[in-house]
């Protein structure tokens, strides 16, 4: 068990020390939610299940039966709501001897604990993104989160990443939105799926300004209109993400109603106590949440070249 002791802070015993540093940096502001939708849940799991509706109408003759269709589930998506913790503990003699305000050593453990969880979240998120073409982590379907061969429940497959991969660009953009435009339900019908934010890495931060902002093309010069701009083909601007690890990947977020998803099951507590054999001070954090997709249509990747 890992237990904080004089051993840990030698520099604490000795009234010499003026100021201690390097624990805890300013941090990005949360960045997690522009990566999903935030839902609360009770429970200790959920599950999203899809509906597959009607295919499209018959031509019906003079006297004859009309044609019955039927709806039914597909497929079936599940939030597991796992719990993380983290704490610390420090000896009655660390805290004894500290030549300091204890408080101080206190608040700043504390706020490394705060810290610690946050950096936890961020990193939770945002797996899902950096897992998103590896076909070990599948989803309802039993597919990785972007696939170009996406089962469609009546048959047939649909697509949700580039058809043709590349890196970051007016074209690949562009590509994206006709992409989408040809999506379909299970049934094959068409639907007005469109995109809204655009996702990408800080490496990536700056050409995706020039490119969505411009007001002519960039990177050309051609004296021609920013099309992605004038058509607002991204309402919900650039999402820049630290914690994706892929400097080439990219995604978007669409319209979708049930695409990513956050499940909030227990917000971040903490907690304090001493145990009474040894008069340790213990001090914990945890929280339950989980992270997926309910309908792969809330997105569109590319892993870039």
């Amino acid at each position: 068990m890992a237990i904080i002791n004089t051993g840990n802070f030698p520099a604490s015993l000795v009234p010499l020390q003026v100021k201690w540093y390097n624990e805890v940096y300013n941090e990005w502001k949360a960045e997690y939610p522009a990566l999903f939708a935030i839902e609360k849940s009770t429970r200790a799991y959920d599950e999203e299940t899809g509906i597959m509706g009607f295919g499209l109408a018959q031509e019906t003759g003079q006297g004859e039966n009309v044609s019955y269709d039927e709806a039914r589930q597909t497929y079936t998506s599940r939030y597991i709501h796992k719990k993380y913790t983290k704490g610390y503990i420090i000896t009655e003699e660390a805290i004894d001897d500290n030549q300091y305000d204890i408080t101080v050593l206190g608040k700043r453990e504390a706020r490394a604990l705060a810290f610690a969880m946050r950096q936890t979240y961020e990193t939770l998120a945002a797996n899902v993104y950096n897992r998103a073409f590896n076909a070990s982590y599948t989803f309802g379907d039993g597919q990785r989160l972007c696939y170009a061969s996406n089962p469609l429940f009546g048959g047939g497959t649909w697509s949700n990443v580039l058809s043709i991969s590349s890196d970051l660009s007016e074209a690949a953009l562009e590509q994206m939105y006709v992409d989408i435009s040809s999506w379909t339900d299970d049934r094959g019908n068409k639907i007005a799926i469109k995109l809204d934010s655009l996702i990408v890495t800080p490496s990536n931060e700056f050409e995706a300004h020039r490119i969505l902002k411009s007001v002519l093309r960039s990177g050309t010069g051609d004296n021609d209109a920013n099309a992605l701009r004038d058509m607002g083909a991204f309402p919900g601007g650039v999402k820049v993400n630290h914690y994706l690890t892929d400097a080439d990947a990219y995604f978007a977020r669409t319209n979708c109603p049930d695409g990513m998803k956050m499940k909030d099951r227990k917000p971040t507590s903490f907690g304090a106590d001493n145990d009474f054999d040894t008069a340790n001070a213990k001090f914990k954090a945890s929280f339950r949440v989980s992270f997926g997709c309910t309908d792969k249509r809330g997105i569109i990747g590319s892993a870039g070249v």
